[in-house]
């Protein structure tokens, strides 16, 4: 077996990481199970990828949090991806605009997650989880929960949302978040609806992977609530519950 800096230099190559001694070393085979979290132009540059891998770091999983994106050491690929337990795709701007830079890796994520991989929707990367454009990860679609018949939100600016999670209410950061439309009969496991009765989180298999998507943000910080002058809830025991869902 050839030493561990021979195994992460052939691994740097294939991925077609940078060099760079600051930065932390690209996980070990038997190591502590590898998340990569999306940060770059298809995620909202002020904090939504730092929230995703602070909640991700925090629960009980002993999970090795990584960066992956255009300008990471570990640029997102299907070679990064096959040393992954889980994929997450933090929040961001328009479903048009974010497909269009990570189009070229639908494919990749598709077969990752359909090969047993885990994948992990925050607000965006939940639309990005339906067909519309999107991975097509879902027994079904997504669509604007404030577009929807008796949505108590009708503006896609920064707010609060009531939900039913679990079927006790809490409410949640929200801006412009999808809904998810399920095709009949579909294998789900619905953790959230919203009061329209309208889906906000749930947990679906996808070949032998899992997909966990929500609409609103659990993982959203104290200052995403101050800097809106919005009242503060926590709601990381919501974040931490979908993503135990998703590695079952």
């Amino acid at each position: 077996m050839p030493p561990a800096s021979d195994f992460l230099d052939s691994l740097r190559r294939a991925l077609g990481a940078r060099q760079s001694p600051k930065l932390p070393p690209l996980p070990l085979p038997g190591g502590r199970p590898l998340a990569l979290v999306y940060r770059g132009p298809a995620a909202r540059p002020a904090g939504y990828s730092e929230a995703v891998a602070a909640l991700l770091a925090s629960g009980p999983w002993d999970l090795d949090v990584r960066y992956t994106g255009p300008h990471e050491e570990i640029p997102l690929s299907a070679a990064a991806l096959a040393h992954a337990r889980v994929y997450a795709q933090p929040g961001g701007g328009t479903l048009s605009a974010a497909y269009r830079r990570l189009k070229r890796h639908a494919d990749e994520i598709r077969d990752y997650v359909h090969g047993g991989g885990r994948y992990l929707g925050f607000c965006l990367g939940g639309y990005l989880a339906g067909a519309t454009p999107g991975f097509a990860l879902l027994p079904g679609d997504t669509d604007q929960y404030i577009a929807t018949p008796g949505a108590t939100v009708h503006h896609d600016r920064d707010t609060l949302v009531e939900t039913a999670w679990r079927g006790l209410p809490r409410t949640l950061y929200f801006q412009d978040g999808p809904h998810f439309v399920l095709d009949r009969d579909a294998d789900v496991t619905v953790l959230a609806t919203y009061p329209n009765g309208t889906v906000a989180a749930l947990v679906a298999p996808f070949g032998d992977g899992r997909v966990g998507v929500v609409g609103p943000h659990p993982e959203a910080t104290d200052d995403w609530f101050l800097d809106e002058g919005l009242s503060v809830h926590h709601t990381h025991d919501l974040g931490l519950d979908l993503v135990g869902e998703v590695l079952k």
